[in-house]
């Protein structure tokens, strides 16, 4: 327990061993233009920023605001990215795929933020896009390893309703990408039900307005609230509590 206690951060620990969403993960997955941002908003109350903190005390981990505001730093408007990634490759190869590129800053602040809340086994919505299968089976597997319950919200519209959102987005992308990254996530559809199981939902967010059915909110509030099934999640609660009452750690 005491070999325990030098893993864990004091601060972390006291504000997330009780907390309803302690070692719950909600993906939250969707194409660009599908109105992710909106949906996060509407379900969980968190809005745009680095720092993005739910109702419900769980933690928002985007990489899009790290990207945006390292692209600004270097002096490029993310509304430009569409254009630079059809005429300009080589700029679009520095900006997105080179060591040291705004992306890549952007990705390693946003995983530091991660590693701090997966230190105190806080909750967590990981927001991404969703094509790329294998990425979301191994974020899943590393979350569940800690002893994470996890779930997927996938935020569904049609191409046309995408192509016109993100054109409006700050950060655009070039037509021919959306319709890429698009038919992916459609083509993944079936596997991530089958990843996820029940704790799987999608909503409909082709119309503007509010697409959250009272079926949806219920169930993922539902999910937040409910006790660890995880194993491997519920002895590090006992553990941590354990440590608490011996007074290893501060209460």
């Amino acid at each position: 327990m005491i070999k325990l206690k030098d893993l864990l951060n004091p601060s972390i620990l006291n504000e997330g061993v009780y907390d309803p969403g302690i070692l719950k993960c909600i993906f939250l997955a969707g194409g660009p233009g599908s109105g992710k941002s909106r949906v996060a908003g509407d379900l969980f109350g968190i809005g745009r920023g680095l720092s993005q903190v739910t109702h419900s005390g769980l933690k928002s981990v985007n990489s899009d605001p790290a990207f945006e505001s390292q692209l600004k730093k270097s002096g490029i408007n993310p509304k430009d990215l569409g254009r630079i990634e059809k005429e300009n490759p080589e700029l679009w190869d520095a900006i997105t795929e080179k060591p040291g590129s705004p992306r890549d800053k952007g990705k390693k602040i946003t995983d530091a933020m991660k590693a701090f809340y997966e230190e105190g086994r806080l909750g967590m919505i990981i927001d991404g896009t969703g094509d790329d299968i294998g990425k979301i089976k191994t974020k899943k597997q590393h979350a569940e390893s800690l002893g994470y319950d996890c779930y997927m919200v996938f935020v569904n519209t049609s191409l046309e309703v995408a192509q016109f959102r993100n054109k409006k987005r700050d950060r655009t992308l070039a037509d021919d990408r959306v319709t890429e990254i698009w038919k992916a996530c459609q083509h993944n559809l079936g596997a991530f039900q089958t990843m996820f199981g029940g704790n799987f939902r999608i909503i409909d967010n082709t119309l503007d307005g509010d697409n959250l059915t009272p079926e949806i909110k219920k169930a993922v509030d539902g999910f937040i609230r409910e006790r660890l099934y995880n194993p491997i999640g519920k002895q590090w609660v006992t553990t941590a509590i354990a440590l608490k009452n011996a007074n290893l750690i501060k209460k």
